[in-house]
């Protein structure tokens, strides 16, 4: 059974209601039918939300703490209660194995309640203004505000999971916020904000403090270039992370864009526990995760064993209908997506790389090994967002290092090594924004500062960090009379 009944209203949810809008079918990656017909929404309902936003965000920054904390909260069990629905309706609008949607709603039952727990967090400190004479006397402080309206653009991979990225840090940080689910994925936000706008409306939270717009690019742009925002948060590909960026400024812009992922395997290395972590961090999702494992760079006196064991256990990933408990690897969200995959790795295979398991093979693309793809290919030099992970051997760990950092990107890096040396080597060198030992480059903590440098993005997610992003720090000097 395919079909889902929306357990909220028709529309979209802006203002303080929810608003019509012409609807489009949601549609089951694996198979291509209808999953639900979703609201499609356009730049004058953009600029409706808004408009709402901005007359609320100074009724948004007042909430006292306890109300913001306890409508993420609220909002949290009620998600919780409702768990195995939302799980469902991801496998059917991503096409996500199961395991993997279950991680998604689970993470973001964590990311709902850290972010109310930051709530209690917000706060300055007292500085010595006496530090120079003419201080003498003076009190200083400083406080955190709210940045204003944050606009959340969130990616088609993890698109509860996204949203509430967005939506959970602005809320804390006491931010109206609308959010932007991507055109293929917008169930599962609308249902979210739905519960958020409900649990929100129990403790004195007015409902425009949540809004959701669908919609294509010309939405994308109405929200960015809005000179009232007050930040834009970003998830999705480099391209069109840098495109907002300039249509943007001078708004603060947070961007959590893609990557290539390293794993360096050293010589002395437990190597059957790397070959786990390839197949683990490099086909989950599908491969469609920023993080995904998709450059592995072994030495050269364990790589044949390495590879030995690393195409046994890529053969033996179960692929298929991502509703079946055992699936690990299922069809991507389209039809090009799976076309532009299938080139890459044609690409590589043209200009002499091999393919050492998996390929091209019917409708769902197989987990896919390459060797000896050459530098300046998309399938090294670029994100490719699918079941393809790319092996290279070099003659030791220094090279390794260096080659992980050659990339445009900088997202997470892993090393597995049994050297203490070489585990700070790579924590020192390595140019991303997070690095990993012993553990696939996907390892998260949600308390953790999350994001990457170079063309990976700025600023960080996580919702301790991502809470102080959206606020502004305010100074305040004093001299009592």
């Amino acid at each position: 059974m395919n079909h889902f009944e929306a357990p909220y209203p028709a529309g979209l949810p802006i203002g303080d209601g929810w608003v019509p809008a012409p609807t489009a079918p949601v549609r089951f990656p694996y198979d291509g039918s209808p999953v639900a017909p979703a609201p499609v929404g356009d730049a004058v309902l953009a600029r409706t939300a808004l408009d709402a936003a901005v007359a609320a965000a100074e009724t948004v920054a007042r909430l006292p703490s306890h109300v913001r904390r306890a409508a993420l909260l609220h909002a949290r069990d009620a998600l919780a209660a409702r768990r195995a629905e939302f799980e469902r309706l991801l496998v059917l609008e991503t096409g996500k194995p199961l395991v993997d949607c279950r991680t998604e709603v689970a993470r973001t039952l964590v990311t709902l309640e850290t972010a109310a727990e930051e709530v209690a967090r917000l706060h300055g400190e007292t500085v010595p203004l006496d530090l120079l004479p003419s201080g003498e006397g003076l009190i200083g402080f400083w406080t955190r505000r709210p940045v204003g309206v944050v606009v959340g653009i969130a990616g088609f991979n993890y698109p509860l999971l996204l949203a509430t990225h967005k939506i959970a840090p602005a809320l804390a940080a006491g931010c109206p916020v609308v959010c932007k689910p991507a055109p293929q994925t917008p169930l599962a936000t609308l249902w979210l904000a739905h519960l958020l706008r409900e649990a929100g409306g129990a403790v004195g939270m007015p409902p425009e403090a949540v809004q959701v717009v669908t919609g294509g690019v010309d939405v994308g742009e109405t929200l960015v270039t809005d000179r009232r925002v007050g930040a834009v948060s970003f998830t999705g590909s480099a391209a069109v992370g840098h495109t907002i960026a300039r249509a943007a400024a001078p708004t603060k812009v947070l961007l959590e864009l893609g990557s290539n992922a390293a794993l360096v395997v050293a010589a002395d290395a437990d190597v059957a526990a790397a070959a786990d972590a390839v197949v683990r961090g490099g086909y989950y999702a599908s491969g469609q995760a920023c993080i995904s494992v998709q450059r592995v760079l072994v030495e050269a006196p364990v790589a044949e064993e390495f590879l030995g064991l690393l195409a046994d256990r890529v053969a033996a990933i179960p692929v298929g209908d991502p509703r079946d408990e055992s699936t690990r690897v299922a069809a991507l969200i389209d039809a090009r997506s799976t076309g532009r995959v299938r080139g890459w790795i044609a690409d590589a295979v043209a200009a002499g790389a091999k393919v050492v398991a998996g390929g091209d093979d019917g409708p769902v693309l197989r987990p896919t090994v390459l060797t000896g793809v050459p530098d300046g290919l998309p399938a090294w030099d670029e994100e490719i967002f699918g079941p393809v992970v790319c092996v290279r051997t070099v003659p030791d760990v220094d090279t390794a290092l260096d080659l992980v950092n050659r990339s445009r990107y900088g997202l997470h890096a892993s090393v597995y090594t049994r050297s203490l040396a070489t585990a700070f080597a790579a924590v020192e060198r390595l140019q991303v924004g997070g690095v990993v030992v012993n553990e696939v480059p996907g390892f998260r903590a949600d308390n953790m500062p999350y994001g990457g440098v170079k063309d990976s993005g700025v600023g960080r997610e996580g919702p301790r960090f991502a809470v102080e992003e959206l606020t502004v720090t305010r100074m305040a000097i004093i001299r009592p009379m």
